[in-house]
């Protein structure tokens, strides 16, 4: 029984190191928000990323997070070079890049957006763990174009290398998540 579980702790333990030491997702190729390719070696450059999958017709979560990460990140990082950020829309059908563009810049110059193909889209949000799904808001019509999306709301946290290292929940206290960010920041340096 002994050698049984030293077995299991020493496998359970060296997978979790391993997935630890990989970095999170899937590879994807998609499109920022000045018309530009971008994938998933964008989360390995060194730099620390924030990343937030969200819809540019999102009432609450996405702008006051859009709000409250482009605060945070001043407050972190003044001066712009120690950390980047992303807002994936999960509802690339109406955020296109242009779209994005125009919804982040009057916000913000810290996050920068990516869409794209849906199908891709998809496959890449689904590969970083995200949960969303379309909701009809015309009843008499649920395929029609009014739609609202449910979706994941945490900022996910990659150290520099893409590794996946925790969240920043909403609502969470500010305090927490400039924190969490600092942290972020020193792991990175």
């Amino acid at each position: 029984m002994a050698a049984l579980f030293f077995w299991l702790w020493n496998t359970v333990g060296n997978q979790s190191t391993l997935i630890a030491e990989k970095p999170w997702g899937v590879p994807f190729t998609l499109t920022s928000q000045d018309g530009q390719p971008i994938t998933e070696k964008a989360f390995r450059n060194g730099k620390p990323t924030a990343l937030f999958f969200g819809f540019t017709n999102c009432p609450e979560i996405c702008p006051t997070t859009v709000y409250e990460l482009t605060g945070w990140m001043k407050e972190v990082d003044p001066d712009k070079s120690k950390m980047q950020a992303y807002f994936i829309s999960i509802d690339p059908r109406r955020d296109t890049p242009e779209v994005l563009n125009k919804y982040l810049s009057n916000a913000t110059d810290r996050i920068t957006g990516i869409s794209g193909d849906p199908a891709k889209v998809e496959a890449m949000a689904r590969g970083f763990k995200v949960s969303f799904q379309k909701v009809p808001t015309d009843a008499k019509n649920p395929d029609g174009p009014e739609y609202t999306m449910n979706h994941s709301a945490s900022v996910f946290l990659l150290d520099g290398e893409g590794r996946f290292i925790g969240t920043i929940d909403y609502k969470e206290s500010p305090d927490v998540a400039v924190q969490k960010l600092k942290n972020l920041i020193a792991r990175s340096s």
